[in-house]
């Protein structure tokens, strides 16, 4: 859940820009830079590196502080006092948290802090609620969570999960010669119960269907139904509801954990490459359904040996999106 002032409500409500600082200035940081700017936000940024603070004012109008985002000075000299938004999104979970609950103390705003590590998995609704936050942001599980729906759901252009998880929003396309192809919407009505049909885009055009409403091959359908009657209605259509069966996840970071313990959850086998030595020991113990290999995810005799021709899913989670796409472009050759 999310948990604004009010005051930003009013704001956003009469579309003024929010006063907002970002404290932290790597990925997610300079991504909420990127975002924000293009909203006419009005954007301070702090962080100790003044290399990243010098790159991110030259690169965008923002304003740049060199500092620890915990000490009061440093916020001070940010207009904490005058802020609407304090978002933490360091490298750091304890001085995010940190941050945060000085901020939420010592002025009226909210604040988003990015927490990740795993041992807070449990707790996130508790420190939430404790510390005043207003939302607590984990980008590696919910990039972890995007791909385990996509794997548990192949046929789907996009699933997203509300009503916690126990209702789905699916969008597909409707192919040459499917069930749903020339049948009316109260036709499909009189078929299931657990389907409720919210848009069709057709042509790159926007409908919202009534009873009489035709559906059309090329169209794309998005729906709302209960969680567990998804796949029982594409696969009472023809599409191919099943799971992958096995994946293969290089890297053994946050979201190669979360991606394994999500995987695994629902029934598929999972194998990880990690380099590092020691982490490998810690991910045989948290995830001992896993088979855990020590070993370069580059190294394309080592993939091969470890069964990628008929593994079903390979997923490259090194933390260096570049190393990503050309592990993912090396290895389309074996699927």
């Amino acid at each position: 859940m999310f948990f604004l002032h009010k005051k930003i409500s009013d704001k956003l409500a009469l579309n003024d820009g929010l006063n907002i600082i970002i404290v932290g200035c790597g990925t997610v940081g300079r991504t909420l830079v990127e975002q924000l700017t293009k909203e006419n936000h009005d954007i301070t940024v702090i962080d100790f590196n003044s290399d990243k603070i010098n790159m991110i004012t030259n690169q965008y109008d923002v304003m740049g502080i060199v500092g620890n985002g915990a000490s009061f000075n440093v916020q001070k000299e940010a207009g904490i006092k005058e802020a609407d938004l304090l978002i933490a999104v360091t490298e750091c979970d304890e001085l995010n948290l940190l941050c945060c609950t000085l901020a939420s103390r010592v002025a009226d705003c909210s604040t988003i802090a990015r927490v990740r590590n795993p041992e807070y998995s449990h707790e996130l609704s508790y420190l939430r609620d404790k510390l005043g936050l207003a939302m607590i942001i984990n980008p590696e599980y919910e990039a972890a969570k995007e791909i385990n729906r996509i794997l548990c759901l192949p046929t789907a252009l996009e699933v997203t999960s509300f009503a916690h998880g126990k209702a789905e929003l699916v969008k597909i396309r409707i192919p040459q010669g499917n069930a749903l192809d020339k049948m009316s919407i109260a036709e499909l009505g009189q078929t299931t119960n657990d389907v409720l049909v919210c848009a069709v885009e057709r042509n790159k055009q926007i409908f919202i269907p009534s009873g009489n409403f035709e559906l059309q091959s090329g169209d794309i359908m998005t729906f709302v139904s209960p969680s567990k009657a998804v796949g029982v209605f594409l696969k009472s259509i023809g599409f191919k509801s099943h799971k992958v069966k096995n994946a293969m996840i290089i890297g053994g970071g946050d979201a190669g954990y979360y991606l394994s313990k999500l995987l695994i959850s629902n029934g598929i086998d999972v194998k990880i490459i990690e380099k590092n030595k020691s982490r490998c020991e810690e991910l045989a113990a948290d995830l001992p359904k896993a088979v855990v290999i020590n070993g370069d995810g580059s190294d394309e005799d080592l993939l091969l040996e470890e069964g990628l021709e008929t593994t079903q899913a390979f997923v490259p989670l090194t933390g260096s999106d570049e190393e990503n796409i050309l592990l993912a472009l090396n290895t389309q050759q074996h699927s």
